[in-house]
């Protein structure tokens, strides 16, 4: 079960303003060039200066990009627009959105977990790829800090962890607004309290939501600082721990948004052979909706309940529903999984749509694919001609990451995106 534990972090100087909003950022890996080039046109103290020194981060750059990223953060230390905090902590950190017409509040804490490989006491739902572990590695060696968090979610039925922290927290201690969401951070030092959230931890599993390749690569640095020492660690050396944004699985926060998929590259493709091809498992419903009108394709989808998917067509204009009739269909193609990630949406549009039926619309079998969580994107999208057809699907539900932490399966890539994301910034964990 999990370990945590509190840490003197390293954090902008707030003496002279609370408000972070220039200076924080998105993650990295949701950045590109000229998003990055944004940011530091706000500030140039913007911490992406520091974080994201390759563009893109999927894979690594020169090894003078992440010096330079190191040599930043001396400089902001020695000049104290960063401080190190003399004495440990945990941070309780609350993120405030508008989705829809409502208004949501997600609160959870910085603290650092005690690494284990994956599937013991830290649960992965996605799989993880090479060259973005390498790029966030050699960063974590140039400047000896994780500089953004893992997000990690628990289930705590007697919510009795986060209303703790919250109990008597007062005027936060810095504060922050981008994308329109309001980030706030407040600092927990009471020894009493901290030994309490750590008992109430210690018999937990923490479920990756995002930050895969970031526990990744705390892995692997720690596996270099033991072969540099030969041998384990000591037991509280820094190495050993990965920073993390801990929030309830159950908070009211917590939201997933769907990840539609978008194809390119059928060039044999055209809509009734697809329909043909699929309804031996599918009850297909044509819709109305116009193209411009996609949005509205989650109520219906809501409304036809699970495995229930939105097509719409660039050639035809065609929108519909199609909803899976066969609950066997996946069973069949793997029938090493379980029942739990046969019925994942995901897993439904990955493993046979894509790969049994589509996949023989392209003469090479070789499909161009994106991914947007916008419905609005989706149209646009397909009709400029970059993709040809849009798959739409209903938001992975929480639930599923335990369920298949239990069985140590993973989903697809791209089953989940929680939103907001976590800013980067906020809180650094120094390795030295």
């Amino acid at each position: 079960m999990a370990t945590i534990k509190p840490f003197a972090a390293i954090r902008y100087n707030t003496l002279a303003t609370h408000d972070l909003s220039d200076l924080i950022a998105p993650p990295y890996d949701v950045l590109d060039e000229k998003s990055r080039d944004a940011l530091l046109k706000k500030s140039q103290f913007n911490i992406v200066a520091i974080d994201l020194p390759h563009v893109p981060p999927k894979t690594p750059g020169p090894d003078s990009a992440y010096a330079r990223s190191a040599e930043l953060l001396k400089q902001w230390l020695e000049s104290e627009l960063l401080i190190h905090e003399k004495r440990p902590a945990i941070y309780p950190y609350e993120q405030t959105y508008t989705l829809g017409e409502r208004t949501f509040h997600r609160r959870g804490f910085f603290a650092l977990v005690k690494l284990t490989p994956f599937g013991i006491d830290v649960i992965p739902h996605e799989q993880t790829y090479a060259g973005a572990i390498e790029d966030r590695l050699k960063l974590m060696q140039a400047t000896s800090a994780q500089l953004s968090p893992v997000f990690g979610l628990f289930f705590d039925p007697k919510h009795e962890v986060v209303p703790l922290l919250f109990k008597n927290v007062m005027k936060p201690i810095a504060h922050a607004t981008i994308d329109n969401v309001r980030n706030e951070l407040w600092s927990i030092t009471d020894a009493d309290i901290e030994r309490q959230i750590i008992d109430m931890m210690s018999d937990k599993n923490i479920y990756i939501a995002d930050g895969h390749h970031r526990y990744t690569t705390a892995l692997h640095y720690q596996n270099l600082e033991e072969q540099k020492h030969g041998g384990k660690l000591p037991p509280n050396h820094p190495a050993n721990y990965a920073l993390f944004v801990l929030v309830p699985a159950d908070d009211p926060g917590v939201s997933i948004l769907p990840t539609h998929r978008l194809i390119a590259g059928l060039d044999r493709f055209d809509l009734e052979s697809f329909f043909k091809a699929i309804e031996p498992h599918f009850k297909i419903t044509r819709t109305k909706l116009q193209p411009d009108h996609l949005d509205e394709l989650a109520q219906m989808l809501r409304h036809e309940g699970a495995n229930a998917f939105g097509v719409y067509d660039g050639k035809s204009k065609t929108v519909a529903v199609i909803k899976l009739k066969d609950k066997s269909l996946l069973a069949s193609l793997e029938p090493s999984r379980s029942e739990d990630w046969h019925s994942l949406d995901v897993a439904i549009v990955q493993r046979y749509l894509i790969e049994e039926v589509l996949t023989k619309f392209s003469s090479s079998g070789n499909l161009t694919r994106g991914y947007t969580a916008d419905d609005h994107q989706v149209q646009p999208m397909v009709d400029s001609g970059q993709f040809q057809l849009a798959l739409l699907l209903q938001p992975t539900p929480v639930r599923a990451l335990g369920a298949l932490g239990k069985t140590g399966e993973v989903m697809p890539p791209k089953s989940t995106y929680f939103f907001p994301k976590l800013a980067t910034g906020v809180i650094i964990a120094p390795l030295n």
